[in-house]
């Protein structure tokens, strides 16, 4: 059963998932120093459109391994990719309204040593980006990358 769940593809797509997440974190906090925190949510969009370009190059070549570049098929996986990821941003910017202004994340800051904190912006991309991960690995195996079943016969 762990071989099924932990194989090659899983643990591929956890990694560059982790790199996604990271590029997706470092953006939205520089976007959020440029643009002053008020403008979370435009922050959050920006970085998630540099994320997306980064998760569809590293996910086509390296975990589902769709190496194909022909014109057709790459601007089929490339809709297919942003819309799945575009249902994930509905998913984080309402998560992130939710939890920062609904919830009062705004004024929650974790000072975890002297002379560096993580905002309650922050803290909410984290939990988020956990969500969406999951989630957008289900899109990615089932929607956008999966093998024909009919080409394959």
């Amino acid at each position: 059963m762990l071989k099924k769940i932990f194989n090659k593809e899983t643990i591929l797509y956890l990694v560059f998932g982790v790199l996604t997440t990271v590029v997706n974190l470092i953006s939205f906090k520089l976007l959020n120093v440029l643009l002053g925190k008020d403008l979370y949510l435009v922050s959050n969009v920006i970085a998630w459109f540099v994320s997306v370009i980064f998760a569809f190059i590293v996910n086509k070549l390296f975990v589902f391994e769709s190496k194909s570049w022909e014109i057709k098929s790459t601007l089929k996986e490339i809709g297919k990719f942003f819309s799945a990821r575009v249902f994930s941003l509905v998913v984080e910017e309402v998560g992130l309204l939710l939890l920062v202004d609904v919830a009062g994340l705004k004024y929650f800051t974790l000072n975890l040593i002297e002379n560096f904190a993580i905002s309650g912006e922050m803290i909410s991309k984290v939990i988020l980006a956990v969500i969406v991960v999951v989630m957008n690995y289900f899109f990615s195996k089932f929607f956008i990358f999966g093998k024909d079943k009919k080409n394959e016969e």
